[in-house]
Order: C-alpha cells, then structure tokens, then sequence
C-alpha cells in the first residue's frame, strides 16, 4: 500500500506539538503517529537546542512523524497549516508493507 510519510521539525518550547497530535488523531485518525525528542538540535537560527545545556525552559528539538494515505495527508496539513512554521516540513512517499 502507498503512503504518504510527514516530518515536521519544531521544538517543545511552543507546546505547538501536542495540538499537531490531537489533531491528528482526534479530527484526522492518521494511521499513525510519533513524536521523537531530540537530544540535540539547531534550526534556520542556528540557536542551538541541547539536552547537555542548562536550558530551564526544555525547549529540546522535536519530530512529528506522521503517515496515511494521500488525500487524507494532504487534508491533515491544510488542516494544521495554521500552526505550521514555512519550511519545517518534509513529506514523502513510502510502501506501507
């Protein structure tokens, strides 16, 4: 079966990450989802986002990884757009085997 995989890139400081979530499992039932930590991490900013710094706000890199069939991916991230910052998404074509 084709599926079509999302990446998104943000970190936990915007608690943006648990409306994507709820969105996607409550309003879009998606296949599936995850939510990865990153221990390490930097952006367009180059601010660097470390597990190894005293950084009191945990504002850790993280990854939303989501999959499903296409037209209910593209639906998923018109829907999520509004939360969505311009190039912090990746989208590609994957078997689902």
């Amino acid at each position: 079966m084709k599926v079509k995989v999302v990446r998104i890139y943000l970190t936990e400081g915007k608690h943006t990450h648990r409306d994507i979530f709820e969105r996607l499992h409550n309003e879009h039932k998606v296949m599936g989802v995850t939510i990865f930590r990153g221990i390490s991490g930097f952006g367009k900013s180059g601010h660097m986002h470390s597990s190894a710094l005293l950084d009191l706000s945990m504002n850790l890199p993280l990854v939303i990884e989501f999959f499903d069939e296409e037209e209910k991916i593209n639906a998923a991230l018109e829907s999520i757009r509004d939360v969505l910052e311009p190039g912090n998404v990746l989208t590609f074509d994957a078997i689902l085997s």
